[in-house]
Parts: structure tokens; sequence; C-alpha cells
């Protein structure tokens, strides 16, 4: 019965046959990695100090990936009703929750990036691929 359930769901839902899709959408969009790296490294920022910590992302990039991660709950704005007006993002708790997951990937990439470059030579080298 679970099987036939697994198996109604899995169809009738795009991207459910593999769960970790939805999560790889929302964590590993372009710049919301190093957005977050940096908002977890380096606590509260500024627009202009997230933007410069980060460096080649362009301001209308930055505006519409911290709106998207704001959305999602992995990011906390805080307006500040001053002269002039102050903005400060965050990581939330839910983003924090992620910490883990990059801690493994980061040591994945340690034991095996390696490996993945020596694949890559020697897929590129065989003359069969040309």
């Amino acid at each position: 019965m679970a099987e036939t359930k697994r198996a109604t769901t899995a169809g009738s839902e795009p991207g459910s046959a593999c769960p970790v899709s939805p999560v790889v959408d929302i964590v590993f969009s372009r710049w919301t990695t190093p957005v977050l790296w940096a908002l977890h490294t380096y606590g509260r920022q500024r627009f202009v100090e997230l933007e410069r910590r980060i460096g080649t992302i362009t301001p209308k990039v930055l505006t519409q990936r911290l709106r998207q991660l704001e959305r999602d709950g992995l990011v906390v704005r805080t307006y500040h009703p001053e002269v002039p007006p102050r903005v400060e993002y965050e990581i939330s708790e839910l983003g924090l929750s992620l910490a883990p997951l990059f801690a493994h990937l980061t040591e994945w990439g340690a034991a095996n990036l390696g490996r993945v470059e020596e694949a890559r030579r020697a897929y590129d080298a065989d003359p069969a691929r040309r």
C-alpha cells in the first residue's frame, strides 16, 4: 500500500521523483550560497557591505536574491526608520539550520574535488570523445 501511494504521489507532483530537487532549487540557486555564507560568516550586514563581500554580484541581482531569500525565510530584513533610513540583513534561524549541510559539502569538496578534476582531465584527453 505504501508503495502504491508513493508511486502515485511521485507521478502527480513535478520534481517529486527526487525529494532533494526542491531543496536544491532553494539553496543552490545562483548567488544564494555566497549570500548565505557571507551572512553566516560575518553576521548582520547592510546591503553595501554584503555587496562588497560577495564582490562580483550586481546590485540588481543582490536585491532580487535577498528578496527571494527573505520570502523563503532564510534571511531577515530589518528596516530602521531613521534619517537616513538603514536596512540590515541577517541569516534567519531557518537559514542557520543549513550550516551542517554546508559543512558536509565543504568536507566533501576537500576530499573529492581533486578526483573530480582528474576525471575531467581524463575525459577531456580521451581521443574517443573528440
